[in-house]
């Protein structure tokens, strides 16, 4: 069986992609996959390490975009479909799935003028405006929650959680800690804006580092633009307090640190839908404010549950003391990580597999 996946545009749509297909696998050894989706923010990069070959299809956003911009974007998503579609062709899936975002369009449209099935999925608690589009175009849809429902056809949508990768389950917080060398009594603070980094985010962090660095152990996964940044920061800190702070613009063990972590600060991508949960991780969420504003519903989402603490872009200057006020209130951080929990679908991954495949056998 051949499954085409397409994704692309941040770590949100393309890790749900990876996780499906690593259960997917699981479930019908004999699959094969094939990755199709922009090469513009290392999409290349995270499908081959998950052993999926690529397929480079063009987008490109049309949300909010000016006149000549939005110009520009459509023919590049014209593009994009015609060289899914030419791509599509020569690899003749028995079924094409979406994780939305602008990275995945081409390729979902093309699936459908070629009359393949496709199996949507959104991530996010709103969705953005290629699964807008691709709600009408999917064989069947797949979503992370029960919110997201009333911006679906409800005959054809089916709620499953979001898939994360089976790595978020083979540690609990001891053995990950082990793994990372930070004793149990150690507090450990997480800080990661999303695979490209939040460059506001990290730049809250480094007019606070010493300050939080007393508190805790900081793991920073800054994005490749702050990475510099961040081992000058690490370099200007007192010698004593260097080895507790430990920048990376990218970590593939990202679930072995939030199993590890007692505390998260992170952007409000559809990522954390899943993740947080999975880990059992209170966070604080900074949602961004592009793409429509959809962050916002993921985190309201997590806060409503009791799993997290919002603070606005704006807002920022508070940072380093919420963190240190959440770190210091154990009572509360174990309430946050008991709601989170209980919002966690191990079998997600699983679900979305197992209707890629019964889409596939019609």
């Amino acid at each position: 069986m051949r499954v085409a996946l397409a994704a692309g545009g941040t770590g949100g749509h393309i890790l749900p992609a990876a996780a499906v297909w690593e259960a997917l696998r699981t479930l019908r050894p004999d699959a094969e996959a094939r990755f199709f989706g922009p090469d513009d923010r290392g999409e290349r990069a995270l499908a081959e390490r998950t052993g999926l070959a690529f397929e480079r299809v063009p987008a490109a956003p049309v949300r909010g975009r000016r006149p000549v911009a939005l110009a520009r974007n459509l023919l590049t998503v014209a593009k994009g479909t015609a060289t899914a579609a030419a791509a599509l062709w020569r690899f003749d899936p028995h079924v094409v799935f979406s994780t939305g975002g602008y990275g995945s369009f081409p390729t979902a449209l093309a699936a459908r003028l070629l009359r393949r099935p496709l199996v949507v999925y959104l991530p996010d608690v709103e969705p953005g405006l290629a699964v807008r589009v691709e709600r009408w175009l999917a064989t069947r849809i797949a979503t992370a929650t029960e919110a997201a429902l009333r911006h679906l056809p409800a005959k054809k949508t089916r709620v499953t959680g979001y898939p994360v990768r089976a790595a978020f389950f083979a540690f609990d917080r001891a053995s990950a800690r082990r793994a990372l060398g930070v004793a149990e009594g150690e507090r450990v603070l997480l800080v990661a804006g999303a695979t490209q980094g939040a460059q506001a985010i990290n730049r809250a962090v480094f007019d606070g580092l010493e300050t939080l660095c007393r508190a805790a152990f900081v793991f920073h996964v800054t994005g490749p633009r702050d990475i510099e940044a961040a081992h000058a920061a690490r370099e200007a800190l007192p010698p004593a307090l260097r080895q507790r702070y430990l920048p990376a613009s990218y970590r593939e063990d990202l679930p072995v640190v939030m199993r590890a972590a007692d505390l998260a600060v992170m952007r409000a991508g559809a990522s954390v839908l899943g993740e947080l949960p999975a880990a059992a991780l209170p966070a604080v969420l900074v949602p961004g404010t592009y793409a429509g504003g959809h962050q916002r519903a993921n985190a309201r989402w997590l806060a409503e549950a009791g799993a997290a603490v919002v603070l606005e872009e704006r807002e920022l200057g508070r940072l380093v003391p919420t963190v240190l006020e959440l770190l210091g209130d154990e009572e509360r951080r174990r309430a946050m990580a008991s709601a989170a929990a209980r919002l966690a679908r191990p079998d997600a991954a699983e679900a979305i597999a197992r209707l890629v495949l019964e889409v596939a056998r019609r």
